[in-house]
């Protein structure tokens, strides 16, 4: 029997996001000269080379880390409908034909009350499968650090995929799950926790988040963004003409400001700019373009909320804007854009200059 070959690129995303998932990776199959059919499903989307060959150049291309709606790339075999007898037995003949081999086996699902549901037939074929896999040698000990995803969309459907270190998420199901501290004012608080954890990576924290910092947060009340900062040990300079948590102003490391988030300026150089306004991208936008190329900020995390269509194009021409202004300001700085598990109708982005 030939090889069986992933001609699929399939990435998870939140459910509603399918089309800009999509869209994102049609942008990148276009770019590289990758004719491909789509396919998508609640809470996932895919590409099939319709030429038949390997999708990996494509998906090693299009880098992980500079996706914006997937949580989870992935090269993919093609999808296997199984029999509800003997579910095992398709799986093991394929990763066969695959001659795919790996270290670990992640079982996942759509992010879906009926990917949920799916738990207890994972759970017991998970040690079955993964002792045949040991047996015929594709699960070991050394391969590269590769990882079997064995995606699940229904009881009896399921499909393989392969990811690579460095090229991937690390989080099951592509989801960071983060527990809501109690003493926050709101749950937009996980918003700024999770992009921390995105966008930083934790062993630059103490240099980065460190204390007696100073830090801006536009938009403030009742302060979910502010108390992550000040939890960090930083002085925050809160911004809103709305009230702020009365706890958290009796740590003394906040100076609300009853004033206009869009026109205020700062008295000096700050650390860090957060912002979670609720308002029209463009609107935002230019509020941040001018943070940035007049350097009132070292590092700054925003989101922009999308329209509720074409949020791909959206989010493209917001970030090309962006990046034209830094560029024609002779300012230099990294831009990264994800659309977080704390997000809803919006995307977080991360700009960290570095003159």
């Amino acid at each position: 029997m030939s090889e069986t070959v992933p001609t699929s690129w399939l990435v998870y995303c939140r459910p509603g996001f399918e089309s800009d998932a999509l869209a994102e990776m049609q942008h990148h199959a276009k770019r590289h000269g990758v004719s491909c059919e789509p396919v998508y499903g609640e809470g996932w989307a895919s590409l099939t080379r319709t030429d038949g060959e390997p999708v990996n150049d494509l998906h090693r291309q299009a880098a992980f880390n500079q996706l914006i709606f997937a949580r989870q790339s992935l090269a993919a075999l093609p999808a296997l409908a199984l029999s509800r007898d003997d579910r095992l037995t398709a799986i093991l003949e394929q990763i066969k034909n695959s001659r795919w081999s790996f270290e670990e086996i992640w079982h996942e699902t759509p992010d879906t009350n009926d990917g949920k549901a799916l738990a207890g037939l994972i759970k017991a074929l998970t040690k079955p499968l993964q002792s045949m896999l040991k047996k015929r040698g594709a699960l070991r000990g050394k391969a590269g650090g590769r990882r079997l995803h064995v995606f699940w969309t229904d009881g009896d459907r399921v499909q393989l995929g392969m990811s690579f270190p460095g090229n991937r998420s690390e989080l099951l199901n592509g989801i960071r799950r983060l527990r809501f501290p109690s003493r926050a004012p709101s749950r937009s608080t996980l918003k700024l926790e999770e992009a921390w954890h995105e966008f930083i990576p934790r062993e630059e924290w103490d240099a980065r988040l460190g204390e007696h910092m100073q830090a801006a947060d536009l938009g403030a009340a009742p302060g979910g963004w502010t108390w992550q900062l000040v939890q960090r040990g930083m002085y925050v300079y809160a911004i809103d003409n709305g009230p702020m948590d009365k706890q958290l102003m009796q740590t003394g490391q906040i100076d609300h400001l009853k004033e206009d988030g869009f026109i205020w300026e700062p008295p000096q150089r700050l650390d860090w700019l957060v912002c979670d306004i609720v308002d029209k991208p463009v609107r935002v936008l230019a509020m941040i373009e001018r943070w940035l190329t007049r350097k009132w900020c070292r590092e700054a995390i925003f989101n922009l909320k999308l329209p509720m269509k074409k949020r791909w194009d959206e989010v493209t021409r917001c970030l090309t804007t962006l990046e034209d202004a830094l560029e024609n300001a002779g300012v230099r700085g990294s831009i990264t854009c994800r659309h977080l598990y704390h997000d809803r109708e919006e995307v977080t982005v991360h700009v960290r200059l570095t003159n």
